[in-house]
């Protein structure tokens, strides 16, 4: 009986198994399925995977039969697991991270300070571009653990099933079904504003922000 080989498409999702679904982007592709993708259907090279790590680009070469090159540095350097910090006294309660986090990891209302809970952060870093005051922190959460030792297969099984549930609540098309299920969420909704309103806000706070470090008033970081 001959044996069936796998399609891509099944050779996408055991490549996208192996991945630590940080959903970080910085492989180049806009989440880790994306990747998973261009892996199997397009050839794109298995080291670009800065959260995975050495023992990541490894797995994917017995996955895929191809040489275990070391992780391309252009991506970012395998680390330490970060974790988000919100620094209370500068939060402005934009809701930008909010709307960034890929696991909703951030919690917090409308103009109100916003807070991260730890347990939910992936330490992809999407936050810190989009604060427009810079009061968002990394601290090392896993000491000199890097990579796969610093991170397991349970939470990159959670890290999944929130960042499904965020897509779906976000109304992303593309979802994958298998995962729809898997986590409930853990914030409402934020009240939706708009475009113009918001940028006003942000302005507005962004100049009380300055007055105040221009009189000296910067906390302690």
């Amino acid at each position: 009986m001959e044996v069936q080989q796998p399609t891509t498409t099944g050779l996408a999702r055991r490549i996208d198994a192996l991945l630590p679904q940080t959903q970080c982007t910085r492989c180049g592709y806009p989440d880790c399925a994306a990747y998973a993708d261009a892996i199997a259907l397009e050839g794109t090279p298995i080291n670009q995977c800065p959260p995975g790590g050495a023992e990541g680009v490894a797995r994917l070469a017995t996955l895929t039969g191809r040489p275990a090159l070391p992780l391309n540095t252009d991506h970012g350097m395998e680390g330490p697991r970060a974790v988000a910090f919100i620094d209370e006294d500068w939060c402005i309660g934009c809701t930008l991270c909010l709307e960034a986090c890929p696991t909703d990891a951030i919690v917090g209302g409308n103009k109100r300070m916003h807070t991260v809970i730890e347990v939910h952060c992936t330490g992809c870093e999407l936050c810190i571009p989009v604060c427009p005051v810079d009061c968002i922190l990394l601290e090392n959460a896993s000491g000199e653990a890097t990579g796969w030792a610093a991170w397991s297969a349970a939470q990159a099984a959670a890290a999944l099933a929130r960042y499904t549930a965020h897509r779906q609540r976000l109304g992303a098309a593309g979802t994958p079904p298998s995962a729809a299920a898997l986590s409930a969420q853990d914030q409402a909704p934020v009240q939706a504003e708009t475009t113009d309103t918001k940028q006003s806000t942000i302005a507005a706070a962004l100049a009380r922000a300055r007055q105040l470090r221009g009189a000296g008033n910067t906390p302690d970081r």
